[in-house]
């Protein structure tokens, strides 16, 4: 299925983008557009949770182009999920007045939230002026529906996701945008189907809330991943250790030593085929060698 690994791949590009605060550059903007031009269907929407990466692409950006292609996207996407309900649908009774709706949804407006999981009411708890605690509430359940394994059925997750959320909480100290940005990147890592151990890890304890919860994109991918960006890595340092001078003459780029623009450069795939290449630049002046993604 080409089209369902081309979404799952800029998703994953998407995700690594906010992870690293990167959400308002190029590549983000050309990953949206490429999602525009693809036929996205409801099956692929739903198997590649693409929604999800895009919204949060949406509220971690402060572009305006940025933000209107998600919203555009998230759009036409609503339209596709809303033609798939059915079309009648129970109408409201007179039991559920405002009253009844109030009762259901009421909670500790002081120190809890309450959501409904199973069936069960779950009272999640915080202290006093620690954030929104209906956000936390949210972000704690979003975690714990992660949390779902065929091999671990009856698994009760409520307290590890809770220790998950806190741990990313006192990073921020605020229910802000980058909180909720690292909260949906873990919830993200837990769903991967590609690295399935890693929600195992964690049920079984192996990973500890606080560590899962500060782990870096190259700590979250599963062994063959790891070993596969470490290879791709070592063969880019050496093949820019080779080429000394060898590369394409340029003027666009600006030595930050000399201040001269007589450099060459190469482009060389340092990490997975899914992420952007990594240039390697040369000052043909003074010797001085720089990198970026």
């Amino acid at each position: 299925m080409p089209l369902e690994q081309d979404v799952l791949e800029v998703g994953k590009q998407l995700e690594k983008l906010v992870a690293d605060g990167k959400s308002d550059n190029e590549t983000a903007l050309d990953l949206l557009k490429r999602l525009k031009e693809l036929p996205i269907t409801l099956d692929i929407l739903q198997k590649t949770r693409i929604g999800m990466a895009v919204n949060v692409v949406r509220k971690g950006s402060s572009r305006e182009e940025i933000q209107s292609i998600a919203k555009t996207l998230i759009k036409s996407w609503k339209k596709l999920l809303d033609g798939d309900k059915p079309k009648t649908q129970r109408q409201p009774s007179q039991s559920d007045t405002p009253s009844t709706k109030n009762n259901l949804n009421r909670s500790d407006s002081s120190s809890s939230s309450s959501s409904i999981n199973n069936g069960k009411n779950i009272t999640i708890s915080f202290p006093p002026n620690k954030g929104d605690k209906t956000v936390r509430t949210q972000c704690v359940n979003m975690i714990k529906n992660s949390l779902k394994s065929n091999e671990k059925p009856d698994f009760d997750a409520i307290h590890i996701s809770k220790d998950i959320e806190e741990a990313i909480f006192q990073q921020f100290n605020d229910t802000n945008v980058k909180y909720r940005n690292k909260v949906k990147s873990r919830v993200m890592n837990l769903r991967d189907k590609r690295n399935p151990e890693l929600m195992l890890l964690i049920m079984d304890g192996i990973i500890a809330p606080e560590k899962f919860a500060n782990m870096t994109a190259e700590e979250l991918a599963c062994d063959e991943l790891r070993k596969q960006r470490a290879d791709i890595t070592k063969q880019a340092i050496k093949d820019h250790q080779l080429a000394t001078t060898v590369g394409t003459t340029t003027g666009q780029f600006k030595c930050n030593r000399c201040g001269k623009r007589n450099t060459t450069y190469n482009q060389v795939q340092t990490r997975s085929a899914d992420e952007p290449m990594t240039t390697f630049v040369f000052c043909q002046e003074c010797g001085n060698r720089w990198k970026f993604c």
